[in-house]
């Protein structure tokens, strides 16, 4: 009679054990990617100051998709919400480098130029679904120790994170 809930306390405790686990390990991975990401623009800041002497728009371009990713991280890591429009952000910089890479290297029309412009028109549909989504069906805020529902017609920030 006295197994049950002995059980079921076993049960609560593996359960926050495995929580704390779990959490610590997506502190410290995002901590690492947040290193990783930061070494990799002081490198490149490091490179066009003292190699290049100068920045071309890809080095900028490049330090902009540092930027994104460092944003993503931050924001990620403070509200645990995987923030979706940062990755499509990172993905039209990437293609616009890409796409004046080619105009610069090239000096010519292609059809990779036309797939490369289709490609960065399709995200930017892309934000504009999330962005429509996310503004008339909002979801859930979650905070470490309770939930609350947004109010219709409102964007989920970062920020509100903080209010709950």
């Amino acid at each position: 009679m006295n197994r049950a809930p002995r059980t079921k306390r076993f049960e609560i405790i593996l359960d926050r054990f495995g929580n704390l686990a779990v959490e610590t390990f997506h502190y410290i991975a995002l901590f690492i990617i947040g290193c990783l990401i930061t070494w990799s623009a002081v490198h490149t800041l490091i490179e066009i100051l003292t190699v290049k002497r100068y920045a071309s728009i890809d080095d900028i371009l490049l330090l902009f998709i540092y930027l994104e990713l460092g944003a993503m991280v931050g924001i990620y890591f403070k509200t645990n919400h995987m923030p979706v429009r940062f990755l499509i952000y990172v993905a039209i910089t990437a293609l616009t480098r890409l796409l004046i890479s080619n105009i610069q290297h090239e000096h010519k029309a292609s059809m990779d130029l036309v797939i490369i412009t289709g490609s960065i028109l399709i995200l930017a549909a892309a934000i504009f679904v999330v962005r429509f989504a996310s503004w008339h069906y909002p979801s859930v805020i979650k905070s470490k120790h309770q939930e609350r529902p947004l109010a219709r017609g409102t964007t989920p920030r970062p920020e509100d994170d903080e209010l709950a």
